[in-house]
């Protein structure tokens, strides 16, 4: 987003984080799936999402519209969000589809903050990926985009029934929509930082060729922490052909210690002599 589109979300995403405090889970919940219906509607509706970010009409102008279109057809709090949503400046329609759908991912990992269940949200989202990413044929079927969302969410849910909460199991639904314009892959990453961003810590990808003890994991994101001045949550993946070391990726930081990449670097040296 741009600085305009950044600081209109950041109006409702305060006003939601407002509305979270001691809430009711379940009206949490109703109001996250209403947000993620509307930026449905908007996904749908160019028309209307250029309506509702013109900015040859007022805030007012374009909250008496949004207000005539969804009344009686949500509940009050997510009116208020979305009255404070297109009340903003936007630098263009395509953003405040955005930040309608990242204030419904907002409001439903504020659901799990809210029932203790965060930390559990965001180990499972990682856990899905990693079933997903080391299945090609599954990851097709979910990924296929010519399928309509809610036969691959059907596949999914028989996956993870049983396996995971309900918070899960919609954000996987958001992620099979293609949240924010990714593939499958890349938008279950970010619901996992946004989950840890919620719980202010940052993500580090660790590779290693065998699973760490609960220890070696511990250490790790004891030192990972005192480097970068937060909390880091380790998110581990086991790959037999990094033979030995470690790869960590946290941000855009990458430190490759794996027995392969040393090998690498060997080789090419060995070429350019």
């Amino acid at each position: 987003m741009r600085a305009a589109s950044r600081e209109s979300f950041a109006a409702a995403r305060e006003r939601l984080d407002q509305l979270a405090l001691g809430a009711d889970p379940a009206r949490l919940r109703t109001t996250a799936d209403e947000l993620l219906a509307v930026a449905d509607l908007l996904r749908a509706q160019p028309r209307l999402r250029r309506a509702l970010s013109d900015p040859a009409r007022s805030g007012s102008e374009r909250g008496a519209l949004l207000r005539e279109l969804l009344a009686g057809k949500v509940g009050d709090w997510t009116a208020d969000l979305l009255q404070t949503l297109v009340a903003g400046r936007w630098s263009a329609p395509s953003e405040l589809l955005d930040g309608c759908e990242q204030l419904g991912v907002q409001a439903l990992l504020a659901v799990a903050e809210v029932d203790g269940t965060l930390a559990d949200v965001e180990d499972e989202l990682f856990r899905f990926g990693q079933v997903v990413s080391g299945h090609p044929v599954l990851a097709s079927a979910l990924g296929d985009r010519s399928v309509p969302v809610s036969r691959r969410a059907e596949l999914a849910d028989e996956l993870l029934a049983g396996k995971a909460l309900e918070v899960t199991r919609a954000a996987v639904r958001v992620a099979l929509g293609g949240y924010g314009g990714r593939g499958l892959s890349a938008a279950i990453t970010r619901l996992v930082e946004l989950a840890a961003e919620r719980r202010d810590r940052s993500v580090a990808y660790v590779t290693v060729a065998t699973p760490l003890t609960d220890e070696e994991e511990q250490r790790l994101g004891a030192a990972l922490s005192a480097r970068y001045g937060r909390e880091v949550a380790v998110k581990t993946t086991v790959d037999p052909r990094v033979l030995g070391g470690a790869r960590v990726r946290i941000g855009a930081d990458l430190y490759d210690g794996t027995v392969a990449h040393r090998l690498a670097q060997a080789r090419n040296a060995l070429v350019a002599t």
